[in-house]
């Protein structure tokens, strides 16, 4: 079997280097903070172009957060796309804010300006483009169309590690750009870890006193925050990472080539990318309405896949609340019944990725 991911063979591959940071860490005495966040909160704000890096405890933290810091919560309502992992409307109900959902165009898994313009209401405070699936979404119109309107950015780049869009960086575009370093992400630790990435230095303080229980001074609480900051030992595994990711996203961008051209005349509709755009395929995800008999057809080739996301937020029964109903958002709905990830892990070999595609063009 073809595993989706192999996060054991990503280890191995860096095993030495690994367990030298690990056991560094371990003897330094600096169990939460320190040299090793610090280092890595410096080298990961230099790689993304931006002027401040805040290590936190997870993703979804890092998007709260990043809300919190903007002063977002009841009675403001932030966009968000439609289609997308649960954590980006996660953020936005757990600061008290109402998620508006935003269709992207079907073929396309991101949402563009144009898109979001109509769904602004006075009571918008800020907007939520998400990087789905290692694609980069246009940020200078998004930026542009928030500027017009006095809005707040906020980016979920937990899929988009190295993304960049007109040659700049992903990380650098909007007020807060938030990462996730969950292990199967381009840049995972061995565990839970995230950041909040921005050129603005009072809300890089603010997050990170947040983050602190509020506290910039020990033993002295400046407001309500909570505990979430990165652990020195997945910053150590972080920082060797970091300097292998523009290599790994390259093997990912050459697969993604590979199934590009190879499945361009199957009748599926294959990612596709916006002008300006270089994508580090955290996923590469097709869609076809015949994907379970796709998928079970790949399982018995010996080829793993996923599905990215089977129930779209509105339908999930986390939000029966907001009185959502089904056909509601007809996009996001057609993806959660048609999406199908293929392995694209930057441990791939050649061969497998031979496999993998002999394999879906035998199906059809």
């Amino acid at each position: 079997m073809i595993p989706f991911l192999d996060l054991k063979a990503a280890y191995q591959a860096l095993a030495k280097e690994l367990d030298e940071a690990v056991l560094r860490a371990s003897r330094s005495g600096w169990y939460i903070g320190g040299p090793e966040v610090e280092a890595f909160e410096t080298a990961f704000a230099q790689y993304t172009h931006a002027q401040h890096c805040v290590g936190v405890g997870t993703g979804l933290d890092a998007l709260i957060l990043a809300l919190r810091a903007l002063d977002i919560g009841a009675g403001d309502e932030v966009i968000v796309p439609s289609h997308t992992f649960i954590a980006t409307w996660l953020a936005v109900s757990a600061v008290g804010a109402t998620p508006i959902p935003v269709e992207p165009k079907l073929g396309s898994y991101l949402i563009t300006a144009q898109d979001i313009a109509p769904h602004i209401s006075p009571r918008t405070k800020a907007i939520m483009p998400v990087h789905l699936y290692g694609l980069p979404a246009d940020m200078p119109a998004i930026c542009a169309l928030a500027k017009q309107h006095g809005l707040y950015v906020v980016e979920d780049a937990a899929q988009a590690h190295g993304a960049t869009f007109d040659g700049q960086r992903i990380g650098s575009h909007g007020d807060v750009v938030a990462w996730s370093f969950y292990p199967g992400k381009n840049l995972g630790a061995l565990g839970d870890g995230g950041a909040v990435t921005t050129q603005n230095p009072t809300l890089a303080k603010r997050i990170r006193q947040l983050g602190n229980y509020g506290s910039a001074i020990k033993y002295y609480n400046e407001e309500l925050g909570v505990n979430s900051r990165l652990d020195p030992i997945q910053a150590a595994v972080l920082a060797v990472k970091l300097k292998y990711l523009d290599a790994w996203n390259a093997r990912r961008q050459a697969i993604a080539a590979r199934y590009q051209s190879a499945f361009a005349d199957l009748p599926i509709v294959l990612p596709s990318t916006l002008k300006g755009a270089n994508p580090v395929w955290h996923l590469y995800v097709i869609t076809t309405p015949q994907r379970e008999a796709l998928q079970q057809h790949l399982t018995q080739s010996g080829v793993q896949t996923l599905i990215h996301y089977p129930v779209p937020p509105h339908l999930q029964q986390a939000y029966q609340s907001l009185g959502m109903t089904n056909g509601q958002y007809p996009v996001a709905e057609q993806y959660a019944q048609q999406v199908l990830s293929l392995p694209i892990g930057p441990q791939m070999s050649d061969e497998e990725v031979a496999h993998t595609i002999e394999a879906v063009k035998n199906f059809y």
